[in-house]
């Protein structure tokens, strides 16, 4: 089959040729918001069934001033994300609270946390917003339990914060894309049927996995040279298939590697990002100087097409994997970015998020499904 060129396809025509293993090749392209979802690509919502059908994932931002559940204080925050201490002087977005639209969200208690996960472990396994949602709660656990020990140890690509009392190891492993990137003579390579670091996932309690945010980067910031897909090498190809056919290598290794008696595991969903204005209509170029979600509990811009991508290879899953559906949510906190108040990030930064912050909601949900 020659060569199939994506930038003119209506985007159920793309969803079709998502679904083709024979795809090998492709320009790149900026695809359209709104894809239909259809219910058999529905993934398995985290504890909906536990929660009489409610969908803790439709609802809107509501002001609470209990939040946040911590400070900036906390010695587990990267500078990058420590808003607060390097400059930002709004507080609002502190002190918003995530209110499902049919049921209440269970408040966030990091002793009864540690208490019923005693002896397990809990891993990250992602990019830098896996890194954003660890940090937060690391922090929302140490200000649980104040004076408990704690040890920090990174090895082998893992960082881990164990709460010594508990012997509760919460553990980060940073690998963007989840497939292996691979120096080779030729340069770097960007493997999609290769997950060797997988090995490091084994033996764990809970892994809760996310990637996109650097499947679209490209020019300098883009961290491999070459794409391998079934044995081709390629300069480069759409990225929302490679993101596809990662993902689908992924779910392989879920299926052939995780036992669910033994092991919890989650998908973080797209975490969006806030440059453009238009997106949720607003008057202003980006992210920077907004200090209030979006009202109501719709995004105008609509669903990325890669949660399409996201639910299609989770429906197809056979082992148990609950969806940490933070995308609408996370949409409507065009207010709790690090913007221009980041202690690393020069420019910009309408990608990550803040902490205190939208993180510690997403922790929120997960601590929902761990108890």
């Amino acid at each position: 089959m020659g060569l199939i060129r994506l930038h003119s396809l209506s985007p159920l025509l793309l969803f079709f040729f998502l679904s083709l293993s024979f795809i090998q090749e492709a320009k790149p392209q900026t695809i359209p918001y709104n894809y239909n979802l259809s219910s058999s690509d529905e993934p398995l919502l985290l504890n909906k069934a536990q929660l009489g059908g409610c969908n803790l994932f439709q609802g809107s931002w509501v002001f609470d001033s209990s939040y946040p559940l911590y400070d900036s204080s906390c010695p587990f925050i990267d500078p990058e994300f420590n808003c607060q201490k390097y400059g930002r002087q709004d507080t609002l977005y502190l002190k918003q609270r995530w209110m499902p639209s049919s049921c209440d969200l269970p408040r966030f208690n990091g002793l009864d946390l540690l208490t019923k996960w005693r002896g397990k472990k809990i891993m990250f396994v992602g990019d830098s917003l896996s890194l954003n949602q660890w940090q937060s709660l690391t922090c929302m656990l140490k200000a649980s339990v104040p004076t408990a020990k704690t040890s920090f140890v990174k090895r082998d690509e893992v960082a881990t914060v164990t709460f010594q009392d508990y012997d509760v190891s919460v553990m980060l492993h940073r690998t963007p894309y989840l497939v292996d990137l691979v120096g080779e003579k030729v340069g770097r390579v960007l493997k999609l049927g290769s997950i060797e670091g997988g090995k490091r996932w084994l033996g764990m309690d809970v892994l809760i996995f996310n990637t996109w945010h650097w499947w679209t980067h490209k020019g300098k910031s883009q961290p491999w040279d070459y794409i391998e897909d079934g044995g081709a090498i390629m300069k480069d190809m759409n990225r929302l298939i490679a993101f596809y056919k990662g993902l689908t290598t992924w779910a392989r290794w879920v299926d052939l590697n995780v036992d669910p008696s033994r092991t919890k595991v989650f998908f973080q969903g797209i975490s969006p990002t806030h440059y453009e204005a238009k997106e949720w209509n607003g008057s202003s170029k980006n992210c920077y100087g907004e200090t209030q979600p979006v009202a109501g509990s719709t995004y105008p811009a609509g669903a990325p097409p890669a949660a399409l991508v996201v639910n299609r290879v989770l429906s197809r899953l056979r082992k148990p994997v609950s969806l940490l559906d933070i995308t609408l949510l996370s949409q409507l906190r065009k207010d709790a970015h690090p913007s221009a108040y980041s202690g690393e990030h020069s420019g910009n930064d309408c990608s990550h998020w803040c902490l205190p912050g939208l993180p510690d909601t997403w922790n929120e949900l997960l601590y929902t499904a761990l108890i």
